[in-house]
């Protein structure tokens, strides 16, 4: 088998060292990420924490992050942050504690470098797109701003892009509302 027609797959994960970077396969691609930066899970943690004392309120559903979600052999990532309804969670666990299907919503806080960012903001938004993701935000805690994608059309499409002074909201989350600076906060 030639490199070019090389697909990584979820039992090649598996094998891979536990070396502290984050593997991750899209459509067969092998991509690795690492250590991640302290404003990144510093921002993961604060979307964490106000998404889960909204869900604690409403009961609607469950925050979790960096959890694996296997789409298929051939997909298998990590997400920053994932929302997802109790309804759909009871659908999409696997015995395996992993997720196998979209969850409503996810967050990926972008790390420095062109090629993470093109891997955020192209590959994966392709992959959510493609798997029924219902919202998507890409986070970037070096400009404090928050792009909202939302699927129009079978695809999800760029709807709105948050500055600081701005509320985050989200018709996914009823209530739910944040001012975006407070995502950066004490950073």
């Amino acid at each position: 088998m030639s490199e070019t027609s090389l697909r990584w797959t979820s039992a090649d994960l598996e094998v891979l060292p536990d070396d502290g970077k984050r593997y991750e396969i899209i459509d067969g691609e092998l991509y690795a990420s690492k250590q991640p930066h302290w404003h990144h899970q510093f921002t993961c943690m604060r979307l964490g924490r106000f998404l889960d004392e909204w869900n604690e309120q409403t009961g609607m559903g469950v925050v979790n992050a960096a959890p694996g979600l296997i789409f298929a052999d051939d997909d298998d990532v990590a997400p920053d942050v994932i929302w997802l309804s109790r309804e759909r969670r009871a659908t999409v666990l696997g015995a395996d504690g992993k997720l196998h299907a979209a969850p409503e919503l996810v967050i990926e806080v972008l790390s420095p470098g062109s090629t993470n960012e093109r891997r955020d903001r192209e590959a994966k938004r392709k992959l959510y797109s493609r798997r029924g993701v219902d919202e998507y935000w890409i986070v970037n805690w070096q400009r404090q701003q928050i792009e909202i994608y939302r699927r129009e059309q079978a695809a999800l499409t760029l709807v709105a892009t948050l500055y600081a002074q701005d509320i985050l909201t989200s018709s996914l989350l009823p209530g739910f509302a944040c001012r975006v600076s407070r995502l950066f906060d004490d950073a």
